[in-house]
């Protein structure tokens, strides 16, 4: 390779990289999107999709409004339970034979709290109970037993969909940490790699690359954060992979490419991020997974090419995940892919 060639790819390796400063990110390697939305004005139209709101809390905060559901609708019954023994006279004729209480043996608020603990939960201790000198006992027995059931529909169902969210999925997909540059079948490419760490893999898994890149237009307009599509083979399907091992995706650097332009050089002087979405079903639940990652320009490696990570063992594919991260250095032109197609 030229001198200049040699000097570009030994500024581009792994060690060089890890001593660049690190810039604020669109999307995190672990997929996170860092983008705050702030000063929002209809905040009640979370609380028309109230499901979907009590799913999102963190699990702290879904913790909490489990228990207060729960703490909440006990004292307030209690309360109601408590106010009508008040009315009625029941604290004061305790202990009273002849005296007809609305509710036995509730004489204070702890009283009428633990007996709406007992009715809502059913769990029936006999010493206290509604009986059939009331009405109001009875109905509102009923409508704290449907509002129970109601909050042990909701909540559970919260749990059970918050606990099997596939997004925890997307935590055994992993992405290479750096993308290379080097040429295939006389085009030069743009590749990462992606693998499966389950043995139960995803079902019509699907990939996708966008380019985020901030210009300014012929008119002077500044459009911060443009996003456009990076050709992962789609019109061959390459986009649609069986992940059962890990493999090597790749984005050919041609005229329809943003990349078509750059050179090695150019290539550290650019500022531009490439989110990878990985989409598919999750084959023990049917929920669908997504994992995201992203690259920076200096996560780029010009000259690079991955290492092999399967063999051939005992008559069985072998993957060594061990070397899922290791390139290797390539003869490669430091020439842009629009100079090569015009030697």
């Amino acid at each position: 390779l030229p001198s200049r060639c040699r000097k570009l790819l030994e500024e581009d390796s792994p060690a060089a990289q890890a001593g660049k400063r690190q810039r604020l990110r669109y999307v995190t390697k672990v997929g996170k999107c860092q983008v705050n939305l702030g000063n929002i004005q209809e905040k009640k139209r979370f609380l028309s999709d109230i499901f979907t709101t009590i799913v999102d809390l963190k699990y702290r905060w879904f913790l909490f409004v489990f228990m207060m559901c729960y703490i909440i609708t006990w004292v307030v019954f209690g309360t109601i339970y408590l106010f009508d023994a008040w009315v009625r006279g029941d604290i004061w004729h305790q202990g009273d034979p002849e005296w007809q209480p609305c509710i036995e043996n509730v004489d204070s608020f702890v009283s009428a709290l633990l007996f709406s603990v007992e009715s809502q939960r059913t769990i029936g201790y006999g010493s206290r109970m509604v009986t059939a000198n009331c009405a109001e006992g009875v109905i509102l027995l009923m409508a704290q037993s449907i509002v129970g059931s109601m909050i042990d529909a909701l909540m559970v169902g919260c749990m059970f969909v918050k606990i099997s969210r596939p997004k925890k999925r997307a935590q055994t997909l992993i992405f290479s940490k750096n993308c290379v540059i080097s040429r295939r079948d006389e085009k030069l490419c743009l590749m990462f790699r992606v693998g499966d760490l389950r043995e139960s893999h995803m079902v019509d898994a699907k990939i996708r690359a966008k380019l985020i890149k901030s210009r300014q237009t012929a008119e002077g307009e500044f459009i911060p954060l443009e996003q456009s599509e990076l050709n992962l083979g789609y019109d061959t399907g390459e986009d649609r992979l069986f992940l059962v091992e890990p493999q090597i995706i790749c984005h050919v650097i041609d005229c329809r490419s943003p990349f078509w332009d750059m050179s090695a050089e150019s290539l550290r002087r650019e500022q531009f991020e490439i989110i990878i979405i990985l989409e598919g079903i999750v084959e023990a639940t049917g929920m669908t997974c997504q994992a995201r990652t992203s690259y920076t320009e200096d996560e780029i490696l010009w000259g690079y090419r991955f290492e092999p990570c399967m063999s051939l063992e005992k008559g069985a594919f072998q993957v060594d995940y061990s070397r899922f991260e290791l390139t290797f250095e390539v003869q490669t032109p430091a020439a842009s892919a629009k100079e090569l197609h015009e030697l």
